[in-house]
């Protein structure tokens, strides 16, 4: 790899994972479409029309994108389904599939470049319609064109003195940085299913801004039994309300009624806790849409009993 060609793929890693700590995780198409800007020039990450791309500036392939299929829509290529089936299975490597049928074609022919140099790329990993996980970096590791795919494995960003390297692991160490990229999707799949199912909003306040609410689990996800990633065990919440929420200091009862500790109650100073929380007692939140996605009250009664027992 030449060094512009490295210098463009750091500056890509580096919009890309900045993107992703500002947005909490996930990014949206309109993130992607804005690129990276390197050398007073704006580069695309990604190529609306296509999964694989290399930009014209660079010798290698950059990015490589799964998208979510909406509900109905045609789902033309199989790693649109078996991507997040294989990490949440614990796969060693993942299926990408090529661009049409053809092993020889440009697309496909910048895959087995990457392969054969070793050359990291971004994976951006469908987890709704129109939003996407970044994975950095990922390398493609198998070569299957009786298949018509690839093999992806996940690797890691180590620090060499003041710049991170991409590095793949072993295959005994990929389960690492795959557990790490199993509880980020999970947590992203989650959160839009919530937010899409709510509006956007935060069930308290009825903030209706994204980027500042959460998803939080009714009941963690710890617990194998009632702790799937499901829209009725989930609540949309500002960061806010989540953190009071996971410290018991605020409480929804199975009728969906907001409690507040006693803790609180007792502080009296600020107009966020007189207004945002104390005002908030008895209220019932703001419910989903569609009925089939109300909290679960089962869960709920199990969770406003740890609240009580806090209190």
């Amino acid at each position: 790899m030449n060094i512009q060609d490295a210098q463009l793929r750091q500056a890509a890693f580096d919009q890309v994972n900045c993107l992703a700590a500002l947005r909490g995780g996930a990014l949206d198409s309109a993130d992607l479409a804005g690129g990276f800007e390197f050398g007073g020039e704006r580069i695309p990450l990604i190529n609306p029309e296509r999964g694989i791309f290399k930009p014209r500036q660079m010798e290698h392939l950059l990015s490589i994108k799964t998208v979510f299929p909406r509900r109905g829509a045609r789902v033309w290529y199989d790693d649109q389904r078996d991507a997040h089936r294989q990490i949440y299975a614990g796969d060693d490597v993942v299926d990408y599939q090529f661009m049409g049928t053809d092993p020889n074609s440009p697309d496909n022919r910048w895959l087995r470049d990457a392969m054969q140099q070793q050359i990291p790329v971004i994976y951006f990993l469908g987890t709704s319609p129109g939003r996407y996980q970044p994975i950095i970096p990922t390398f493609i590791v198998g070569w299957h064109p009786e298949r018509l795919r690839v093999e992806l494995a996940f690797g890691a960003l180590v620090l060499v003195g003041a710049s991170a390297q991409a590095t793949l692991p072993a295959s005994p160490e990929r389960r690492y940085a795959l557990r790490e990229i199993k509880a980020r999707l999970h947590q992203a799949s989650f959160r839009d299913a919530v937010l899409s199912a709510y509006g956007g909003r935060c069930t308290i306040s009825h903030l209706p801004e994204p980027r500042l609410l959460d998803a939080a689990h009714i009941i963690m996800d710890a617990d194998e039994q009632l702790g799937q990633p499901i829209v009725s065990n989930g609540l949309p919440l500002t960061k806010i309300h989540h953190a009071a929420f996971d410290a018991h200091l605020i409480g929804v009862d199975p009728d969906f009624r907001i409690h507040v500790s006693d803790r609180l109650l007792e502080i009296h100073d600020g107009p966020f806790l007189e207004l945002g929380l104390k005002g908030i007692v008895g209220q019932e939140i703001q419910l989903p849409r569609r009925s089939k996605d109300r909290p679960d009250r089962e869960r709920l009664a199990i969770r406003f009993e740890q609240f009580k027992k806090a209190a």
